[in-house]
């Protein structure tokens, strides 16, 4: 008799711990929730396109994988919680940048910063405080997916982050304005470049104490 109620309560105890096992594999797919990922710099998840579920990746990089920032910068992007997120293009650490964007011969940084999955595009000034720095775009990170064909998830089914920054020369701005009725003069200090991969460019100018924006197609 004691036998059997031991092999009652061994199959018990398997029945329950493969359910147990199924409830945490199942329930981020049925609720179609971001997933947590073994590496901490990388999100992943799941979102509907056109009432399908597709998978997506977006991995970033801590501020120390940028040791050029100056000291004051990193700290404050530290003390944010940023962490830097990578196109699915990259190959090198991308979306921090610098260039002469105040006026002409300055040192100034830019850098797309993510915290709780929203990010945005942080510009700081040389001659201001790091702990002001200008907000120039604000974007959740599952808005700006895509893949390498044109928003349609690729042959893997995953989706990767498509947002990125670059330094626009004066000369770079110049010719995005060619097709403009009233073309501008050429600036003579740097933009910032805010690109979506394979769409648009967004041509962010410091300019007359104001920010101005040129949208290129």
């Amino acid at each position: 008799m004691l036998r059997k109620v031991l092999m009652v309560a061994g199959v018990a105890v398997v029945v329950a711990a493969v359910w147990l096992v199924l409830a945490v594999v199942m329930v981020p797919f049925a609720r179609g929730q971001q997933t947590a990922a073994a590496d901490p710099l990388v999100t992943q998840g799941h979102v509907s396109i056109e009432g399908r579920e597709v998978a997506y990746t977006i991995r970033h990089l801590p501020v120390s994988s940028y040791p050029e920032l100056p000291a004051a910068v990193a700290a404050e992007l530290e003390a944010r919680g940023c962490l830097i997120p990578q196109t699915y293009e990259a190959h090198r650490p991308e979306n921090v940048i610098h260039g002469s964007l105040e006026r002409a011969g300055t040192t100034d940084w830019a850098v797309l910063c993510s915290v709780g999955g929203r990010v945005q595009l942080l510009v700081f000034f040389a001659s201001g405080a790091a702990a002001n720095p200008a907000v120039l775009a604000e974007h959740m990170e599952i808005d700006r997916l895509q893949s390498r064909n044109s928003g349609e998830a690729d042959g893997a089914g995953v989706m990767g982050f498509n947002w990125g920054i670059d330094p626009a020369s004066p000369a770079v701005v110049h010719q995005a304005q060619l097709a403009m009725a009233h073309r501008p003069a050429t600036p003579d200090h740097d933009s910032v470049a805010d690109s979506v991969i394979d769409h648009r460019t967004v041509y962010h100018l410091f300019r007359n104490g104001a920010w101005e924006r040129l949208t290129v197609d």
